[in-house]
């Protein structure tokens, strides 16, 4: 028994909600800690602002299952400018515990490629063509 829709399902919102806690978080905190790191790598600091686009609107298509591969390149495209602006100094540095720092963008960045090649399955909105 095959259910690689149901899958699909399961990897969508376990990335849509859990990028999607980090956005509702910078929009209840603001993003100055974003704007900084922008500016520090010598980006404009209205450029900050594109977190919004990665961390609410792009987790909120691919949980619908809307636009989702285009979701998921995005929120990609965000946890790889994390790793650069945050974390470039520790991309081969280990925590206390042995883990890799950079753990939890690189896996929001991998699982987000992932549903870009898969799909969003048959578990999802889709446009009605008449």
């Amino acid at each position: 028994m095959k259910n690689e829709d149901a899958a699909k399902l399961i990897l969508r919102l376990t990335v849509g909600i859990l990028i999607l806690t980090h956005g509702i978080g910078k929009m209840m905190h603001g993003i100055d800690g974003v704007q900084a790191m922008t500016v520090a790598v010598g980006l404009p600091q209205w450029f900050a602002y594109g977190v919004y686009i990665g961390e609410v609107i792009a987790p909120i298509l691919l949980i619908v299952g809307y636009y989702a591969r285009i979701a998921a390149l995005i929120i990609a495209f965000t946890m790889a400018n994390a790793i650069y602006m945050a974390h470039s100094s520790d991309i081969f540095s280990l925590n206390s515990h042995g883990s890799p720092i950079i753990e939890l963008p690189l896996f929001y960045l991998m699982t987000a490629l992932a549903i870009f090649l898969l799909g969003s399955g048959k578990y999802s909105v889709k446009l009605v063509r008449s």
